[in-house]
Protein backbone atom coordinates (compact mmCIF):
# COMPACT_ATOMS: atom_id res chain seq x y z
CA UNK A 1 0.00 0.00 0.00
CA UNK A 2 1.29 3.47 -1.00
CA UNK A 3 -0.03 6.36 0.38
CA UNK A 4 0.26 10.32 -0.21
CA UNK A 5 -0.74 13.21 2.61
CA UNK A 6 -1.17 16.58 0.49
CA UNK A 7 -1.05 19.55 0.75
CA UNK A 8 -1.05 23.21 -0.24
CA UNK A 9 -1.27 27.09 -0.65
CA UNK A 10 -1.07 26.73 3.36
CA UNK A 11 -0.49 30.68 3.20
CA UNK A 12 -1.77 32.30 6.56
CA UNK A 13 -1.87 29.22 8.44
CA UNK A 14 1.31 30.07 10.37
CA UNK A 15 -0.05 33.23 11.68
CA UNK A 16 -2.22 31.45 13.94
CA UNK A 17 0.40 28.86 15.35
CA UNK A 18 -1.97 26.55 17.29
CA UNK A 19 -3.66 26.40 13.62
CA UNK A 20 -0.65 25.77 11.94
CA UNK A 21 0.47 23.19 14.53
CA UNK A 22 -3.20 20.89 14.13
CA UNK A 23 -2.66 20.39 10.81
CA UNK A 24 0.96 19.34 11.53
CA UNK A 25 -0.39 17.12 14.18
CA UNK A 26 -2.79 15.54 12.16
CA UNK A 27 0.12 14.93 9.14
CA UNK A 28 1.75 13.58 11.90
CA UNK A 29 -1.17 11.25 13.07
CA UNK A 30 -1.92 9.75 9.18
CA UNK A 31 1.67 8.97 8.26
CA UNK A 32 3.18 5.90 8.50
CA UNK A 33 6.11 3.39 7.03
CA UNK A 34 3.54 3.43 4.11
CA UNK A 35 3.37 7.25 3.62
CA UNK A 36 4.94 10.24 1.85
CA UNK A 37 3.89 14.13 2.28
CA UNK A 38 3.43 16.02 -0.20
CA UNK A 39 3.03 19.94 -1.12
CA UNK A 40 2.19 21.67 -4.16
CA UNK A 41 3.53 24.68 -3.24
CA UNK A 42 2.33 28.57 -1.78
CA UNK A 43 3.81 26.67 1.26
CA UNK A 44 6.44 29.32 2.14
CA UNK A 45 4.21 32.38 1.94
CA UNK A 46 2.32 34.81 2.43
CA UNK A 47 1.59 35.65 5.70
CA UNK A 48 2.09 37.70 8.68
CA UNK A 49 5.25 35.37 9.62
CA UNK A 50 6.41 34.77 6.06
CA UNK A 51 6.88 37.75 5.91
CA UNK A 52 9.00 38.76 8.77
CA UNK A 53 10.82 35.46 8.40
CA UNK A 54 10.97 36.00 4.99
CA UNK A 55 9.38 32.35 3.84
CA UNK A 56 12.19 30.16 6.46
CA UNK A 57 9.03 29.73 8.82
CA UNK A 58 8.38 26.89 6.83
CA UNK A 59 11.31 25.22 7.82
CA UNK A 60 9.83 24.61 11.36
CA UNK A 61 6.51 23.02 9.55
CA UNK A 62 8.35 20.74 6.70
CA UNK A 63 10.34 19.72 10.19
CA UNK A 64 7.41 18.93 12.10
CA UNK A 65 5.86 17.15 9.15
CA UNK A 66 8.91 15.21 7.24
CA UNK A 67 7.63 16.70 4.47
CA UNK A 68 9.63 14.86 1.36
CA UNK A 69 8.89 16.66 -1.53
CA UNK A 70 7.54 20.08 -2.38
CA UNK A 71 7.58 22.51 -5.56
CA UNK A 72 7.32 26.04 -6.37
CA UNK A 73 3.73 28.28 -6.50
CA UNK A 74 3.86 31.59 -7.34
CA UNK A 75 4.09 32.83 -3.73
CA UNK A 76 7.79 30.77 -3.51
CA UNK A 77 9.05 33.92 -5.48
CA UNK A 78 7.91 36.66 -3.03
CA UNK A 79 11.40 37.40 -1.68
CA UNK A 80 12.97 37.11 -4.92
CA UNK A 81 14.91 34.18 -6.70
CA UNK A 82 17.94 34.39 -4.22
CA UNK A 83 15.58 34.12 -1.11
CA UNK A 84 13.86 30.74 -2.46
CA UNK A 85 17.20 29.63 -3.76
CA UNK A 86 19.02 29.64 -0.02
CA UNK A 87 15.62 28.19 1.51
CA UNK A 88 15.67 25.33 -0.82
CA UNK A 89 19.40 24.68 -0.13
CA UNK A 90 18.46 24.39 3.98
CA UNK A 91 14.97 22.84 3.60
CA UNK A 92 14.31 19.23 4.85
CA UNK A 93 12.08 18.55 1.20
CA UNK A 94 13.31 17.92 -2.09
CA UNK A 95 12.03 20.92 -4.28
CA UNK A 96 10.66 19.28 -8.27
CA UNK A 97 10.38 21.61 -10.87
CA UNK A 98 10.16 20.55 -14.15
CA UNK A 99 9.45 24.35 -15.89
CA UNK A 100 11.13 27.05 -14.07
CA UNK A 101 14.07 28.91 -15.62
CA UNK A 102 16.29 31.09 -14.23
CA UNK A 103 18.11 34.39 -15.21
CA UNK A 104 20.37 32.24 -17.25
CA UNK A 105 17.89 30.80 -18.92
CA UNK A 106 18.90 27.22 -17.26
CA UNK A 107 16.83 25.04 -15.10
CA UNK A 108 16.10 26.57 -11.87
CA UNK A 109 17.94 25.96 -8.41
CA UNK A 110 19.47 22.99 -9.53
CA UNK A 111 22.78 23.90 -7.77
CA UNK A 112 20.51 24.17 -4.85
CA UNK A 113 19.09 20.78 -5.00
CA UNK A 114 16.19 20.96 -7.17
CA UNK A 115 15.30 18.45 -9.60
CA UNK A 116 12.64 18.18 -12.66
CA UNK A 117 11.17 14.92 -11.29
CA UNK A 118 12.10 12.43 -8.85
CA UNK A 119 11.81 8.55 -8.13
CA UNK A 120 11.14 7.67 -3.85
CA UNK A 121 9.78 4.02 -2.94
CA UNK A 122 6.44 4.69 -1.12
CA UNK A 123 5.28 1.59 0.82
CA UNK A 124 7.18 -0.67 -1.00
CA UNK A 125 5.95 0.87 -4.26
CA UNK A 126 8.31 3.06 -6.68
CA UNK A 127 6.54 6.23 -7.42
CA UNK A 128 7.80 8.89 -9.82
CA UNK A 129 6.98 12.72 -8.86
CA UNK A 130 6.90 15.48 -11.97
CA UNK A 131 6.68 19.15 -10.35
CA UNK A 132 4.74 22.15 -12.43
CA UNK A 133 4.45 25.72 -11.82
CA UNK A 134 1.89 28.22 -13.36
CA UNK A 135 3.56 29.71 -16.43
CA UNK A 136 1.94 33.04 -15.65
CA UNK A 137 4.22 33.35 -12.42
CA UNK A 138 6.54 35.40 -13.77
CA UNK A 139 3.29 38.06 -14.50
CA UNK A 140 1.53 37.11 -11.25
CA UNK A 141 4.90 37.61 -8.88
CA UNK A 142 6.80 40.72 -9.76
CA UNK A 143 9.83 39.36 -8.01
CA UNK A 144 9.94 36.36 -10.18
CA UNK A 145 9.97 38.65 -13.73
CA UNK A 146 13.14 37.23 -13.99
CA UNK A 147 12.85 34.09 -14.31
CA UNK A 148 10.49 32.24 -17.67
CA UNK A 149 8.37 29.59 -17.14
CA UNK A 150 8.26 26.95 -19.65
CA UNK A 151 4.76 25.48 -21.16
CA UNK A 152 4.31 22.59 -18.35
CA UNK A 153 2.66 19.97 -20.67
CA UNK A 154 5.69 19.68 -22.95
CA UNK A 155 8.13 19.12 -20.38
CA UNK A 156 5.83 17.29 -18.36
CA UNK A 157 5.00 14.78 -20.95
CA UNK A 158 8.77 14.73 -21.36
CA UNK A 159 9.54 13.94 -17.54
CA UNK A 160 6.49 11.23 -17.48
CA UNK A 161 8.62 9.24 -20.03
CA UNK A 162 11.56 9.39 -18.46
CA UNK A 163 10.11 8.23 -15.52
CA UNK A 164 7.88 5.70 -17.16
CA UNK A 165 11.40 4.33 -18.42
CA UNK A 166 12.36 3.99 -14.67
CA UNK A 167 9.80 1.19 -14.60
CA UNK A 168 7.83 3.20 -11.76
CA UNK A 169 4.65 1.77 -10.26
CA UNK A 170 2.59 4.91 -10.57
CA UNK A 171 3.02 8.49 -11.91
CA UNK A 172 2.26 11.61 -9.79
CA UNK A 173 2.00 15.40 -10.85
CA UNK A 174 2.89 18.05 -8.00
CA UNK A 175 0.97 20.76 -9.61
CA UNK A 176 0.70 24.64 -8.83
CA UNK A 177 -1.21 25.20 -12.35
CA UNK A 178 -4.73 25.22 -10.97
CA UNK A 179 -7.20 24.58 -13.69
CA UNK A 180 -5.04 23.57 -16.33
CA UNK A 181 -4.55 20.11 -14.20
CA UNK A 182 -7.43 19.50 -16.92
CA UNK A 183 -4.88 19.36 -19.62
CA UNK A 184 -2.52 16.89 -17.56
CA UNK A 185 -4.90 14.41 -16.31
CA UNK A 186 -6.21 14.32 -20.48
CA UNK A 187 -2.71 14.30 -22.08
CA UNK A 188 -0.57 12.50 -19.63
CA UNK A 189 0.04 8.99 -18.66
CA UNK A 190 0.04 9.78 -14.68
CA UNK A 191 -2.18 8.27 -11.99
CA UNK A 192 -2.82 11.55 -10.28
CA UNK A 193 -2.56 15.14 -10.16
CA UNK A 194 -2.06 16.92 -7.14
CA UNK A 195 -3.24 20.48 -6.97
CA UNK A 196 -3.04 23.95 -5.49
CA UNK A 197 -3.33 27.35 -6.80
CA UNK A 198 -6.72 27.68 -7.28
CA UNK A 199 -8.38 28.28 -3.52
CA UNK A 200 -11.13 25.71 -3.27
CA UNK A 201 -11.38 22.05 -2.50
CA UNK A 202 -11.65 19.53 -5.68
CA UNK A 203 -11.84 16.20 -5.72
CA UNK A 204 -12.76 14.22 -9.52
CA UNK A 205 -11.38 11.86 -11.84
CA UNK A 206 -10.56 13.11 -15.61
CA UNK A 207 -10.02 10.55 -18.18
CA UNK A 208 -9.76 7.80 -14.89
CA UNK A 209 -7.15 10.21 -13.66
CA UNK A 210 -7.27 11.29 -9.99
CA UNK A 211 -7.37 15.25 -9.79
CA UNK A 212 -7.73 16.56 -5.95
CA UNK A 213 -6.71 20.02 -4.72
CA UNK A 214 -6.71 20.89 -0.35
CA UNK A 215 -8.35 24.66 -0.47
CA UNK A 216 -6.50 27.58 1.57
CA UNK A 217 -4.83 27.70 4.81
CA UNK A 218 -4.28 24.47 5.51
CA UNK A 219 -8.05 23.39 6.79
CA UNK A 220 -6.89 20.31 5.86
CA UNK A 221 -4.88 17.45 4.58
CA UNK A 222 -5.49 15.39 1.80
CA UNK A 223 -4.55 11.31 2.21
CA UNK A 224 -4.12 9.64 -1.63
CA UNK A 225 -4.23 5.84 -1.66
CA UNK A 226 -1.87 5.02 -4.61
CA UNK A 227 -2.81 1.27 -5.21
CA UNK A 228 -6.37 2.08 -5.13
CA UNK A 229 -9.65 1.37 -2.89
CA UNK A 230 -12.36 2.85 -5.06
CA UNK A 231 -15.52 0.52 -6.44
CA UNK A 232 -16.22 0.93 -10.35
CA UNK A 233 -18.20 3.95 -10.73
CA UNK A 234 -20.85 5.33 -13.16
CA UNK A 235 -18.43 7.70 -14.46
CA UNK A 236 -16.08 5.20 -15.61
CA UNK A 237 -13.58 5.43 -13.20
CA UNK A 238 -11.03 2.41 -12.98
CA UNK A 239 -11.62 0.36 -9.75
CA UNK A 240 -8.13 0.36 -8.83
CA UNK A 241 -7.78 4.09 -9.27
CA UNK A 242 -6.17 5.95 -6.54
CA UNK A 243 -8.50 6.85 -4.08
CA UNK A 244 -8.52 10.01 -2.04
CA UNK A 245 -9.76 10.99 1.59
CA UNK A 246 -10.32 14.82 2.89
CA UNK A 247 -8.93 14.88 6.77
CA UNK A 248 -9.63 18.46 8.37
CA UNK A 249 -7.47 20.13 10.72
CA UNK A 250 -9.93 21.24 13.12
CA UNK A 251 -9.98 18.51 15.75
CA UNK A 252 -6.14 17.51 15.61
CA UNK A 253 -3.92 17.30 18.66
CA UNK A 254 -1.17 19.93 18.05
CA UNK A 255 2.15 19.67 17.41
CA UNK A 256 3.68 21.10 20.67
CA UNK A 257 7.31 22.04 19.31
CA UNK A 258 6.10 23.14 16.22
CA UNK A 259 3.75 25.70 17.83
CA UNK A 260 6.00 26.79 20.23
CA UNK A 261 9.05 27.60 17.22
CA UNK A 262 6.33 29.61 15.47
CA UNK A 263 4.98 31.71 18.56
CA UNK A 264 8.73 32.56 19.27
CA UNK A 265 8.92 33.70 16.27
CA UNK A 266 5.77 35.70 16.64
CA UNK A 267 6.81 36.85 19.85
CA UNK A 268 10.12 38.34 18.24
CA UNK A 269 8.26 40.62 15.47
CA UNK A 270 6.13 42.63 18.11
CA UNK A 271 3.13 43.37 16.12
CA UNK A 272 0.86 43.72 18.78
CA UNK A 273 0.18 46.93 18.55
CA UNK A 274 -3.98 47.40 18.18
CA UNK A 275 -5.22 49.72 15.60
CA UNK A 276 -8.99 49.52 16.05
CA UNK A 277 -11.72 47.57 17.21
CA UNK A 278 -14.66 46.09 15.68
CA UNK A 279 -17.69 45.42 17.30
CA UNK A 280 -19.31 42.72 14.34
CA UNK A 281 -17.13 40.67 12.96
CA UNK A 282 -15.83 41.17 9.54
CA UNK A 283 -15.59 38.18 7.17
CA UNK A 284 -12.97 37.59 4.68
CA UNK A 285 -13.49 33.57 4.00
CA UNK A 286 -12.82 32.88 0.06
CA UNK A 287 -16.77 33.03 -0.72
CA UNK A 288 -16.87 36.51 0.63
CA UNK A 289 -14.01 38.08 -0.54
CA UNK A 290 -14.66 36.70 -4.26
CA UNK A 291 -18.68 36.97 -3.87
CA UNK A 292 -19.28 40.49 -5.11
CA UNK A 293 -19.36 43.40 -2.03
CA UNK A 294 -18.08 42.93 0.82
CA UNK A 295 -17.38 44.66 3.71
CA UNK A 296 -13.25 43.78 4.23
CA UNK A 297 -13.18 44.49 0.78
CA UNK A 298 -15.05 47.84 1.20
CA UNK A 299 -12.74 48.50 3.96
CA UNK A 300 -9.15 48.00 2.07
CA UNK A 301 -10.88 50.13 -1.41
CA UNK A 302 -11.74 53.00 0.84
CA UNK A 303 -8.25 52.68 2.53
CA UNK A 304 -6.25 52.85 -0.50
CA UNK A 305 -7.88 55.64 -2.02
CA UNK A 306 -8.03 57.65 1.20
CA UNK A 307 -4.17 57.73 1.03
CA UNK A 308 -3.84 59.46 -2.31
CA UNK A 309 -7.59 61.23 -2.05
CA UNK A 310 -8.43 59.63 -5.56
CA UNK A 311 -11.48 59.48 -7.54
CA UNK A 312 -11.57 55.44 -6.79
CA UNK A 313 -9.98 52.80 -4.75
CA UNK A 314 -9.45 49.15 -6.20
CA UNK A 315 -8.67 46.18 -4.43
CA UNK A 316 -8.24 43.19 -6.57
CA UNK A 317 -10.31 40.18 -4.50
CA UNK A 318 -7.27 37.61 -5.15
CA UNK A 319 -4.84 40.12 -3.19
CA UNK A 320 -6.60 39.56 0.23
CA UNK A 321 -5.85 36.46 1.91
CA UNK A 322 -8.17 34.64 3.53
CA UNK A 323 -8.45 34.55 7.44
CA UNK A 324 -10.08 34.50 10.70
CA UNK A 325 -12.65 37.58 10.83
CA UNK A 326 -11.77 40.85 12.31
CA UNK A 327 -13.16 41.15 15.44
CA UNK A 328 -12.32 43.06 18.78
CA UNK A 329 -8.92 44.46 18.91
CA UNK A 330 -7.87 44.51 15.19
CA UNK A 331 -3.91 44.98 15.56
CA UNK A 332 -0.85 45.79 12.76
CA UNK A 333 -0.39 41.62 12.96
CA UNK A 334 -4.27 41.86 10.95
CA UNK A 335 -3.73 44.07 8.67
CA UNK A 336 -0.32 42.60 7.60
CA UNK A 337 -1.98 39.12 7.47
CA UNK A 338 -4.99 40.89 5.44
CA UNK A 339 -2.37 41.82 2.37
CA UNK A 340 1.18 40.46 3.69
CA UNK A 341 3.18 42.15 0.59
CA UNK A 342 5.59 44.25 0.43
CA UNK A 343 4.07 46.72 -2.58
CA UNK A 344 3.03 49.84 -2.63
CA UNK A 345 -0.41 51.59 -3.26
CA UNK A 346 -0.36 53.51 -5.93
CA UNK A 347 -1.98 56.17 -7.77
CA UNK A 348 -3.01 55.80 -11.39
CA UNK A 349 -4.39 58.36 -13.78
CA UNK A 350 -6.91 56.98 -16.57
CA UNK A 351 -9.23 57.39 -19.03
CA UNK A 352 -13.31 57.29 -18.61
CA UNK A 353 -13.41 54.68 -20.95
CA UNK A 354 -10.06 52.82 -19.56
CA UNK A 355 -11.75 53.08 -15.75
CA UNK A 356 -14.63 51.82 -17.37
CA UNK A 357 -12.68 48.77 -18.89
CA UNK A 358 -10.80 48.57 -15.38
CA UNK A 359 -14.54 47.98 -13.68
CA UNK A 360 -15.58 45.52 -16.35
CA UNK A 361 -12.34 43.57 -15.73
CA UNK A 362 -13.37 43.01 -11.61
CA UNK A 363 -16.23 40.10 -13.14
CA UNK A 364 -13.23 38.88 -15.26
CA UNK A 365 -15.14 37.90 -18.65
CA UNK A 366 -11.89 37.53 -20.41
CA UNK A 367 -9.20 35.98 -17.64
CA UNK A 368 -9.24 32.13 -16.97
CA UNK A 369 -8.29 33.00 -13.32
CA UNK A 370 -10.12 31.19 -10.28
CA UNK A 371 -13.66 30.02 -10.57
CA UNK A 372 -15.85 30.74 -12.86
CA UNK A 373 -18.43 32.61 -10.53
CA UNK A 374 -15.46 34.47 -8.74
CA UNK A 375 -15.98 38.58 -8.15
CA UNK A 376 -12.46 39.60 -8.94
CA UNK A 377 -12.60 43.57 -7.30
CA UNK A 378 -13.49 45.70 -4.11
CA UNK A 379 -14.30 49.37 -5.14
CA UNK A 380 -14.49 52.75 -3.04
CA UNK A 381 -16.10 55.86 -4.93
CA UNK A 382 -17.15 53.99 -7.50
CA UNK A 383 -20.62 52.22 -8.33
CA UNK A 384 -21.24 49.17 -10.85
CA UNK A 385 -24.17 46.97 -11.89
CA UNK A 386 -22.68 43.64 -13.99
CA UNK A 387 -25.52 42.28 -15.88
CA UNK A 388 -23.94 38.08 -15.70
CA UNK A 389 -25.76 36.79 -18.08
CA UNK A 390 -24.91 39.27 -20.84
CA UNK A 391 -21.24 40.04 -19.15
CA UNK A 392 -21.83 43.67 -19.79
CA UNK A 393 -21.30 45.97 -17.19
CA UNK A 394 -24.87 47.91 -17.15
CA UNK A 395 -23.87 51.09 -15.55
CA UNK A 396 -20.84 52.73 -13.98
CA UNK A 397 -20.52 55.97 -12.08
CA UNK A 398 -17.77 58.48 -10.16
CA UNK A 399 -19.09 60.39 -7.19
CA UNK A 400 -23.33 59.39 -8.24
CA UNK A 401 -22.13 60.83 -11.96
CA UNK A 402 -21.87 58.35 -15.03
CA UNK A 403 -18.42 58.32 -16.03
CA UNK A 404 -17.46 60.70 -19.30
CA UNK A 405 -15.05 58.38 -21.49
CA UNK A 406 -12.56 61.08 -22.25
CA UNK A 407 -12.38 62.61 -18.63
CA UNK A 408 -9.40 61.62 -16.91
CA UNK A 409 -9.98 60.04 -13.46
CA UNK A 410 -7.11 58.82 -10.63
CA UNK A 411 -7.27 55.42 -9.30
CA UNK A 412 -5.48 54.07 -6.10
CA UNK A 413 -4.49 50.27 -6.37
CA UNK A 414 -1.86 47.98 -5.45
CA UNK A 415 1.12 48.31 -7.76
CA UNK A 416 0.74 44.51 -8.14
CA UNK A 417 -1.91 45.39 -10.64
CA UNK A 418 0.35 47.72 -12.77
CA UNK A 419 3.08 44.83 -13.28
CA UNK A 420 0.55 41.80 -13.94
CA UNK A 421 -1.69 41.50 -16.73
CA UNK A 422 -3.89 37.95 -15.11
CA UNK A 423 -6.57 40.32 -13.39
CA UNK A 424 -6.79 43.79 -14.64
CA UNK A 425 -5.06 43.96 -17.93
CA UNK A 426 -6.16 47.02 -18.34
CA UNK A 427 -3.67 49.08 -15.79
CA UNK A 428 -0.40 49.28 -17.02
CA UNK A 429 3.42 51.10 -15.61
CA UNK A 430 2.22 53.68 -18.18
CA UNK A 431 -0.72 54.69 -15.42
CA UNK A 432 1.39 55.50 -12.88
CA UNK A 433 1.40 58.87 -10.93
CA UNK A 434 2.76 58.60 -7.65
CA UNK A 435 2.51 55.75 -4.77
CA UNK A 436 2.33 56.10 -0.82
CA UNK A 437 3.00 53.66 1.98
CA UNK A 438 3.59 49.87 2.05
CA UNK A 439 -0.08 48.38 1.47
CA UNK A 440 -0.32 47.05 5.04
CA UNK A 441 0.81 50.13 6.61
CA UNK A 442 -1.91 52.17 4.45
CA UNK A 443 -4.58 49.78 6.25
CA UNK A 444 -3.48 50.82 9.40
CA UNK A 445 -2.77 54.07 9.41
CA UNK A 446 -6.50 54.25 8.01
CA UNK A 447 -7.90 52.20 10.75
CA UNK A 448 -5.85 54.37 13.27
CA UNK A 449 -7.67 57.59 11.74
CA UNK A 450 -11.05 55.91 10.94
CA UNK A 451 -11.86 53.02 12.72
CA UNK A 452 -13.20 49.65 10.85
CA UNK A 453 -16.36 49.67 10.72
CA UNK A 454 -17.32 49.42 6.59
CA UNK A 455 -20.95 48.37 5.35
CA UNK A 456 -22.09 47.10 2.47
CA UNK A 457 -23.32 50.24 0.42
CA UNK A 458 -24.26 48.35 -3.09
CA UNK A 459 -20.96 49.57 -4.78
CA UNK A 460 -21.16 46.19 -6.43
CA UNK A 461 -24.70 45.10 -7.82
CA UNK A 462 -24.94 41.54 -10.17
CA UNK A 463 -28.02 41.40 -11.80
CA UNK A 464 -29.08 38.81 -14.73
CA UNK A 465 -31.29 39.31 -17.83
CA UNK A 466 -30.93 43.46 -17.96
CA UNK A 467 -29.76 45.37 -21.10
CA UNK A 468 -27.50 48.13 -20.67
CA UNK A 469 -27.68 51.31 -21.77
CA UNK A 470 -24.38 53.21 -22.70
CA UNK A 471 -23.65 55.82 -20.71
CA UNK A 472 -24.41 59.34 -23.18
CA UNK A 473 -21.12 60.74 -23.22
CA UNK A 474 -19.66 56.71 -23.46
CA UNK A 475 -19.20 57.29 -27.29
CA UNK A 476 -17.29 60.74 -26.81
Amino acid sequence: MARLLHYSDIENVYDTPERAARLAGRIRELDGPDAAVVATGDTTAPGVLSLVAKGRQVTDFYAATDTMLDTFGNHEFDYGPDAIRELVADAGPTFVSANVRDEEGDPFGREAGVVPHAVREVGGDRVGFVGLTDPATDSLNPLAAPLTFDDPLPVAREAVAELRAENVDHVVVLSHLGSADDDLARELEVDAVLGGHVHSRRHEYVDGVLLVRPGVNGRCVIEVDLDGATEASEDGVPRDAPAATFHERDGAAPHGDLREALERRMAAADLGEVVAHVDEPIERAGEVVHGGECRIGNFVADAFRWAHDADVGLSNAGGLRQGDPFEGAVTKADTISLIPFEEPVVVTELSGSELRAVLREMAAPDVDFGEDDWWHGHVSGARVVWDAEAEELVEATVDGDPIAANDTYTLATSEYLLHSDHEFPTLEERHRAGEDGIQHEVLAEYAREYGIAPEIEGRIRIVEGVRSTPAPDAAE
